[in-house]
Order: C-alpha cells, then sequence, then structure tokens
C-alpha cells in the first residue's frame, strides 16, 4: 500500500468491479459517481445527550464534513461512545470513565479500519473523548486533525460544576442552606460545552493544541462560539489538506511534541489526568514517555495561569483576552517550546505562532515569567517508600509544600466520603483511599467528591488526600494520586493502617510512610487483595491494563 496515495485505504474497499456491491451500499447513503474518486474523510463525532460537554458535537460534526466535502473530500460521519464525569462521580458508574478511553480509541480504529477511510476529524468534549480520539489518530497514522468541542459559559454567579461538588461539603457542614444548594444546582451549568476551568478537558484540548493536532486556537473557544463551528469546518478541509501533502501524526507526534504539550500544560497549571494520557497518547503513538520527563520539564517551566480550581478565573475569560497562544508564544520566546514541531496547519509551530499578539495590558489571568505563580511546575512525581513506581501530587504552591500526618485509611471513595461528610476528618489527617487504581476499582476513578467535601468544609488547608485512584481536573487541596503500584497489585498503600505516620515532600519528591522494609514486609505476609464484584467490562479492563505511571492502557507490550 502506498501510504502517500490519499486515497490509499478507501481505494481497496471502492475500486474495481468486483467492489460494486461496496458502492452500492455506500450510494444508499448518498455517495454519487464522483464521491468514489475521492479520499474518504471519517468525521469522528463524540455527540450525545448524555452530558452537556458532548450534546452540540453533532452540529460540529457536520460543520466538518462540509468543511471536507468542499475541499475535494468525501466527509463520512459516523459516532462513538461519551460518558459523563460530573454525572458518575461518587457512584459506582465513575469506573467506568477511564475505561471509555480505551473503547473510544477502538471504535474509533474499527470503523476508520474496516470501512477503509483515509483520513479523520475527531470532535471530542469531555475528559476521556478526547485522549481517545488522540489514541486512535495515533495508532493509525491516517492523515488527522482534532477538534476540541469548546468550553462552557460560566453559571450564575461565576459557578461552575466544581460549585456544585463544593457547595455539597458546604452543606454538610451547615454553612450552605438548602435554598443555596437548590440555587446553584439550577444555575451553575448554563447550557453546551466542557467544565470551564482549568479541568481535564480544557487542559486536554490546550495540551493537543501544543501537540500539534488542532488548529491554531482549537482550545480557547466557547463550545456555543461562531468560532468553534468555523473551527470544525477548517478542520475538514485541513485533512483534505494533509492527506494531499501526505502528512501523518507520525510526523507531527515526535518527542518534542510531547514536551511541548507537557510545557503548556505546566503553565497553564493543568490537570493531573494530563500525565495520565499523555503517556497514554506517547504509547499509541510509539514515543517513549516517562514519567521523569514530566519532572524534568518542570523544573524550568513556571505555572502562570490563574485559573480555576486553585486560582479564580475560568476559560471563559482566558479566552476573552486571546486564549493560550499569547502564552504559547511566551514560552517559546524564551525558549521553553520546541518552535520547529510540526503541526496540522502544515506549518510548524513557530510559524504558527508568529503575528500572535501578547495579551492586553493590565490583565492578571496570566502573569508574566518573571512573576509566576509557582516558579517550577504545580504537577508534581513523588516517589518513595509508599509509592515506588511513582505518584502524581497537584502543588500550586497555595497548600505549602509538605504535609505530614497520620493516616486516615478507607477502602474505598465512598467511605472516605461518608467520613467526610460527617465529620469525621480532623484537621492534620491524610485521607487515604486504595483499591482504586486501574486494577483494583476496577476502572481508576476520580476522588472528586471527597477533595470536594474536604474544601467544602473548610479543611482544604489542613488535609491531605493520597490515592491509587486520580483526580478530576477540578480536585484542589493537597492532593496525591496514581500511587503506583496500587493496592490491589500488593503496593505498599495496600500494607498501610490508621496512625501510620505519611510524610509528603514536594521539595525532594517524596511520598514515604514511617515504617521500615521489615516492618512493611511482615505486613505483606499477612495480606490479600480485595476483589470487587465488576461487570464484564471492567473485568477485562482489569486483567489488561496497565499500571498507572505507563498510562493505565490495555495495550501495553508484555
Amino acid at each position: 500500500m502506498n501510504k502517500k496515495d490519499p486515497r490509499a485505504y478507501s481505494r481497496v474497499v471502492v475500486d474495481g468491479v468486483t467492489r460494486a456491491p461496496s458502492r452500492a451500499m455506500l450510494r444508499a447513503v448518498g455517495f454519487v459517481d464522483e464521491d468514489f474518486g475521492k479520499p474518504q474523510v471519517g468525521i469522528a463525532s463524540t455527540w450525545s445527550q448524555v452530558t452537556p460537554c458532548n450534546m452540540h458535537i453533532d452540529g460540529l460534526a457536520r460543520e466538518a464534513a462540509a468543511g471536507a466535502d468542499a475541499t475535494g473530500g468525501k466527509s463520512v460521519i459516523f459516532n462513538t461512545i461519551t460518558v459523563s464525569d460530573g454525572i458518575s462521580m461518587g457512584t459506582p458508574g465513575m469506573r467506568y470513565s477511564l475505561v471509555s478511553r480505551e473503547v473510544i480509541a477502538d471504535s474509533i480504529e474499527t470503523v476508520m479500519e474496516a470501512e477503509g477511510l483515509d483520513g479523520l476529524v475527531a470532535i471530542g468534549g469531555c475528559d476521556k473523548n478526547m485522549p481517545g480520539c488522540m489514541m486512535a489518530m495515533a495508532r493509525m497514522d491516517r492523515p488527522a486533525v482534532f477538534v476540541y468541542g469548546g468550553t462552557i459559559r460560566p453559571g450564575s454567579g461565576h459557578t461552575d460544576v466544581i460549585s456544585v461538588f463544593e457547595a455539597v461539603g458546604g452543606h454538610a457542614k451547615g454553612a450552605v442552606s438548602d435554598a443555596q444548594l437548590l440555587e446553584v444546582e439550577r444555575t451553575a451549568i448554563p447550557g453546551p460545552g466542557s467544565c470551564g476551568g482549568m479541568y481535564t478537558a480544557n487542559t486536554m484540548a490546550s495540551a493537543i493544541e501544543a501537540l500539534g493536532m488542532s488548529l491554531p486556537n482549537s482550545s480557547a473557544q466557547e463550545a456555543v462560539a461562531d468560532a468553534k463551528r468555523n473551527d470544525a469546518r477548517r478542520a475538514g478541509a485541513a485533512v483534505c489538506e494533509l492527506l494531499a501533502r501526505g502528512i501523518r501524526p507520525s510526523d507531527i507526534l515526535c518527542k518534542e511534541a510531547f514536551e511541548n504539550a507537557i510545557a503548556v500544560t505546566i503553565a497553564l497549571g493543568g490537570s493531573t489526568n494530563a500525565v495520565l494520557h499523555l503517556l497514554a497518547i506517547a504509547a499509541a503513538a510509539n514515543v517513549e514517555l516517562k514519567l521523569e520527563d514530566f519532572s524534568r520539564i518542570g523544573a524550568r517551566v513556571p505555572m502562570l495561569a490563574d485559573l480555576r480550581p486553585s486560582g479564580r478565573y475560568m476559560m471563559s475569560e482566558l479566552i476573552a483576552i486571546g486564549g493560550i497562544r499569547p502564552l504559547m508564544k511566551t514560552l517559546l520566546d524564551a525558549g521553553l517550546l520546541h518552535g520547529d514541531c510540526l503541526t496540522v496547519s502544515g506549518q510548524t509551530l513557530a510559524d504558527d505562532l508568529t503575528g500572535v499578539s501578547p495579551y492586553p495590558e493590565g490583565q492578571d489571568i496570566i502573569r508574566p515569567l518573571e512573576n509566576p505563580i509557582k516558579a517550577d511546575s504545580h504537577l508534581v512525581i513523588l516517589r518513595g517508600n509508599l509509592a515506588p513506581s511513582g505518584a502524581v501530587a497537584k502543588i500550586t504552591g497555595k497548600e505549602g509544600e509538605r504535609f505530614a500526618g497520620p493516616a486516615r485509611v478507607f477502602g474505598s471513595e465512598q467511605q472516605a466520603l461518608d467520613q467526610i461528610l460527617a465529620g469525621g476528618i480532623q484537621s492534620g489527617d491524610v485521607v487515604v483511599i486504595r483499591y482504586e487504581g486501574p486494577r483494583g476499582g476496577p476502572g481508576m476513578p476520580e476522588m472528586l467528591s471527597p477533595t470536594s467535601a474536604i474544601m467544602g468544609q473548610g479543611l482544604g488547608d489542613s488535609v491531605a488526600l493520597i490515592t491509587d485512584g486520580r483526580f478530576s481536573g477540578g480536585s484542589h487541596g493537597f492532593v496525591v494520586g496514581h500511587v503506583a503500584p496500587e493496592a490491589a497489585a500488593g503496593g505498599p498503600i495496600a500494607l498501610l493502617e490508621d496512625g501510620d505516620r505519611i510524610v509528603i515532600d514536594a521539595r525532594k519528591r517524596e511520598i514515604s510512610v514511617d515504617l521500615d522494609e521489615q516492618a512493611l514486609e511482615d505486613r505483606m505476609r499477612g495480606w490479600q487483595p480485595e476483589v470487587r464484584d465488576a461487570g464484564c467490562l471492567l473485568r477485562k479492563y482489569a486483567r489488561q491494563v496497565s499500571c498507572a505511571s505507563q498510562g493505565a492502557i490495555t495495550d501495553a507490550p508484555a
């Protein structure tokens, strides 16, 4: 197969006398004679009514299709799934969230391969369908562009979904009335779009743009804006140009591109989930990326954005002053980005950023390099006798950089949440939530409900939380996730007992328990793994999934 041929894949399906049955089927879905000589562009839509993040994406898919059709291609729209983290959070359904990333990647690969589609526009709006789309693009290596569905507008009183979660904690404490809770519930989510802070969706959109896999400014547009519809239409056209030029994801997704994505994520104060997802996308692209790369880049890139959850502003306010491109230009000029990386525009990143204007005078959303919020990364990779294979902390500096205290150990998120809401956690405690890792959950659910309850009860500055699960991009406070090996794999977190003294030191990049090696070995002799009841998909996932430090992927090399 000649991969430089724009019709390398569709030609096998529709050319020649023997393919008449295939052409007959395609005529029924709208193909005409001349369409069979055009490259076919798959438009992978994650539309559904499951979540506001994706409720508008059917319209964006039609725009992308129109862009491809007007530029010499023939579009074919198909769907994949999405699930809503915000809706399933704190329930057993949240175990399916990270699993859905693999299902999405597999399903897009399935359709593209089965139907012989030559190029791809993938449109994602919620946390897991974005990296899922990217993993599929990297695996198949066909000309492709990612389109972000766009951010939601703020709710009444500058609220968003995290406001609701934290109001639940405040209600449990008695600081938020029934009427106040109902009001924020009714008004915090005003319409379509992804959660409004620098949570996982906006983090991943920004990282994907920095990778070079979406068109300039795709990450910084509101879901309901005309600019977003134009972005989708231009993406359809861009794929046809990539097909004509033979530019594939493997030409874009190099190690330096991932370093750019990490740098932008750090500068924006992005979600810990970016670590998990960038590792997974890199694995799909056959690029070697490790936890140590985040530490190496984090040592020289400062955190500049005063964005939620730890900051004050929302993505819509960053969009109003220019989005992420002035920030990227600042990083490029400071030598913190690789400007020679190719992007889906067909130009280098440096070319894409030529002529970008700086932020307006007087804005305080993005700090200057000489006055950062934090001089190095807020994403801190920790190791120690509690996490020999690594853990990921989110330390913005506001929480302090060292925490030591007695463990309060819970075998599930729900057990911990019940105690937090009942007032059973005290200042100085280290809440430990285990058996919520990729294998143990199964599914590595996010701990947004416990972290939000801690914040809502006013304990955000005086309680730490560690887990072998992960965190929502909306989580903040002194939190450490992705502890590996996880409890279900016999990691040291499985051996903790109430009262064990835990030390988390972001400066030394250590997480440890005050137990010697002999004490841990003695406890291990009496350890038995917990095995949870789980559905068929979760059982299959638990058998296949890798460690969080490898991206929690299901196709890792044996």
